[in-house]
């Protein structure tokens, strides 16, 4: 695990565009951060832009979901999907608040920021981490031919052993012209924007092995393995372990 100072630099820090084909055995990113957003929020563009460091930073498993409930403003997010929606009001859920917002950043599964402060991002990073809260489970990714490879670790510490195996599909960086609704006029480019999320097995705290079809993983796009505890009412909970495979032109030879 990354030291406080040093996970901070690594989320405060500019990184250079990086596109892991894999997550090897025993890489253990430094967190999670999973952006809620929309093209119809005007508060939503700087956080979009700041997105961009953390989906292109390779110490962490950074995911946009793009909620519906702003399309009624006058624009219609291309990038939108209601099962976005429904993950962030399951969020709502479990951390007990009243109402949703945009643009949210939820951190490890376990606390949310304002999506668009860097600050308060980096803040979150170091409570959890000094807190005992960061991921604590290695998990690795790779396809191979038609199939995801995932490989987990056990179960460290007083972390839950019990988690749902998550699978997460983002499409490639899209450029998108707004010609309508409040970010009218604006060209914004969206990383790692969420198209689908399956839950795919069950890990039960020891080193496991699992093998899903890969075919759902759009051309330049990539998927995320997150193991995430969920409440006794289904919503949400710690993740304790995550990876990301992001598909390169020599990925998509090996089909």
């Amino acid at each position: 695990m990354k030291s406080r100072l040093g996970l901070r630099l690594a989320v405060l820090a500019l990184a250079l565009p990086i596109f892991a084909a894999t997550a090897g055995a025993g890489t253990r990113p430094g967190g999670v951060i999973e952006l809620f957003t929309s093209q119809g929020c005007s508060t939503c563009p700087p956080a979009d832009k700041l997105f961009e460091e953390f989906a292109t930073n390779s110490d962490l498993v950074a995911l946009a979901y793009h909620v519906d409930y702003w399309d009624y403003l006058g624009w219609r997010d291309t990038l939108s999907n209601p099962d976005s929606t429904d993950r962030q009001y399951a969020y709502s859920r479990s951390f007990g608040t009243r109402s949703v917002y945009t643009p949210q950043a939820v951190i490890n599964g376990r606390i949310h920021v304002n999506g668009a402060k860097r600050a308060d991002i980096a803040d979150a990073f170091d409570e959890l981490n000094k807190a005992g809260q960061g991921l604590s489970v290695d998990v690795s990714v790779q396809q191979v031919g038609d199939s995801l490879m995932i490989e987990t670790g056990g179960a460290n510490g007083a972390a839950p052993r019990k988690a749902h195996v998550v699978l997460v599909f983002f499409a490639p960086p899209q450029r998108v012209d707004m010609k309508k609704g409040e970010n009218e006029g604006r060209s914004i480019t969206y990383w790692n924007s969420v198209t689908d999320v399956k839950t795919a097995g069950v890990w039960r705290g020891e080193a496991a092995k699992y093998e899903f079809p890969a075919s759902k993983i759009a051309e330049n796009g990539g998927c995320a393995v997150l193991l995430q505890a969920v409440g006794k009412d289904g919503v949400p909970g710690p993740i304790l372990g995550a990876a990301i495979f992001r598909k390169t032109d020599e990925q998509q030879s090996l089909k």
